[in-house]
Parts: C-alpha cells; sequence; structure tokens
C-alpha cells in the first residue's frame, strides 16, 4: 500500500483537526488552490471504508465520525434520551419536508395550533433554524433544517428523507391517514 500524497494528507489534516464538518471551499482554504480537494475527499472516503473511523459527507460539509457500529465502544455512561412529544415530532417533519415554511403554514398543515415551546425545544436541538422571511404581509418569519438535522439523523442530505411508500413500508403511518387518503382517492360511488 502506497502511502497518499501530500494532497491527501493535508486535507486529512484539515479535517481531522477541525472543531465542525467543513465545506469544499472551506477545505480549500486551508489546503490552497493546488490541490484537487474533491479527489483527495474521494481517497479519503476510500481509505476510512469499513475502519473504526470514516469521512462522512452530510449535507455540503465533510467530517470524520466514529463508525456506526463502533459508538458503543466509546460511551461510558447512557445518554438520556429526550422524547420529544408528538406536536414536536409532526412540526420537525412538516419543517423538514415543506422548508422554509412559516407557523402559519405548519399550523395549517397539522390542523392545529402550536404552542412556541415546540418550536423552541426544536431550535434548542439545533435541527431548525430561522431561515429568513417571507415576503408578504406581516413577513411572517421561516424555519428550515440544519446541518445538524442531517447529521443527526444520518442524512447527506433532505433528499435522502423518506417518502410516502417508505414510511407506510415501514408501518410508520397512522392508520387513520391511511383510510383518509384512501377514501380521497376512491370514486364516488353515486358519480352520474
Amino acid at each position: 500500500m502506497n502511502p497518499p500524497d501530500d494532497g491527501v494528507r493535508a486535507v486529512e489534516a484539515v479535517l481531522f483537526a477541525s472543531e465542525a464538518p467543513l465545506t469544499l471551499d472551506a477545505i480549500r482554504a486551508h489546503v490552497g488552490d493546488g490541490i484537487d480537494v474533491r479527489a483527495a475527499l474521494a481517497a479519503l472516503e476510500a481509505d476510512y471504508a469499513g475502519r473504526g473511523i470514516e469521512l462522512v459527507r452530510r449535507g455540503e460539509r465533510w467530517h470524520f465520525q466514529t463508525a456506526g457500529d463502533m459508538a458503543h465502544v466509546l460511551r461510558r455512561d447512557r445518554e438520556e434520551a429526550r422524547k420529544l412529544s408528538r406536536a414536536g415530532i409532526e412540526t420537525l417533519a412538516i419543517i423538514a419536508y415543506h422548508e422554509p415554511v412559516t407557523r402559519a403554514e405548519i399550523e395549517s398543515i397539522r390542523g392545529v395550533q402550536i404552542s412556541k415551546g415546540t418550536l423552541d425545544v426544536l431550535m434548542e436541538a439545533a435541527w431548525i433554524r430561522p431561515a429568513g422571511r417571507r415576503e408578504v404581509p406581516g413577513r411572517p418569519l421561516t424555519y428550515a433544517t440544519t446541518a445538524e438535522f442531517l447529521s443527526h439523523f444520518g442524512l447527506a442530505s433532505r433528499r435522502d428523507l423518506p417518502g410516502i411508500d417508505d414510511l407506510r413500508a415501514a408501518g410508520l403511518l397512522d392508520l387513520v391517514d391511511l383510510a383518509f387518503e384512501q377514501a380521497e382517492v376512491a370514486p364516488e360511488d353515486d358519480a352520474p
């Protein structure tokens, strides 16, 4: 096995020392324009495949992380999992699938008002962020997911979110929702 070239080593060093995931431009700012950062990342990804740590892409950012099957080795104490309320889960899902979305749009989709605390909990977890204001009267604030959301749920991008067929196959759709969906699709018997 040949040792990696200096460009690959430089990219590896920058990613290893970084406190947060880095974009291609941020890596390039450290190593210079003379290094093919994309090729170096591809080489590192291949080199670290199947090892105790791996190079992963989350959105448009790259970082090293412990391999999923090795995480148990590093745990000393069990983290107390914070359970999201049903309202929190629904709100997060609406934001993820419809972003950027306003509070009024979230309430319209859910069919009920949401408490300010629900959005606060999601922002404290760093899963959502304010994403600007809509250019309509009142200029309501919009919300979108964050890179931390992608990282926490192991997604490379929002395109990796499960579709309706995936959710149905996993048994995660509420039977009442399925009944409403079938009722909307079924032709009316009284049609002339």
